[in-house]
């Protein structure tokens, strides 16, 4: 029998896990997931789908594998998502410049990263999000804010950066309620 294949791991689908992996022990529906990310109910359908298949979530599609999860973001994401600095813009902080990694790591004004964002407050170097919704999605829930800025300091960030983020994410992944 031929199985229909859709593709692998898109970016949207690390927001989407990340979500999942924020709100642990929430009872959701796929369409407040939807709504609170900013994705269409089908990309979020397709996003859980994928992740099922990739071995990032169990069968019913409602926990994260956090082991599995970890590997991919710290040792993938940035080789197939990879992030570049742009120019000043004001936006939402993100990777060492959003807490959690803001309180250890000193930078100055020019080395500030943000998500492109009119409701941001920050000013700094943009950083492409994983999906076009990041910033708006950040915005509204703290937890899943830090998780995706500890994911753009894997992807954009320095040596010490990196391993910091990748020993607080694996923290959150593995002790977050």
């Amino acid at each position: 029998m031929l199985m229909r294949q859709t593709g692998g791991i898109k970016p949207q689908d690390i927001v989407v896990l990340l979500k999942l992996a924020a709100n642990k022990g929430r009872n959701w529906r796929i369409i407040d997931l939807a709504q609170e990310l900013g994705i269409s109910l089908s990309e979020t359908s397709a996003a859980l789908e994928r992740g099922r298949r990739a071995g990032l979530l169990d069968d019913s599609k409602k926990k994260i594998v956090p082991r599995a999860l970890l590997e991919f973001i710290i040792y993938g994401l940035k080789y197939v998502y990879p992030a570049q600095p742009g120019q000043l813009c004001r936006g939402v902080p993100t990777a060492h410049s959003a807490k959690p990694l803001s309180d250890g790591i000193i930078s100055d004004e020019r080395e500030q990263y943000v998500w492109p964002c009119g409701e941001g407050r920050a000013r700094g170097q943009a950083v492409e999000p994983l999906y076009p919704s990041v910033p708006q999605a950040a915005l509204k829930d703290i937890r899943l804010h830090e998780l995706l800025a500890l994911v753009d300091a894997l992807r954009v960030g320095r040596a010490r950066e990196r391993q910091l983020a990748a020993e607080k994410l694996r923290n959150r992944l593995f002790h977050a309620a």
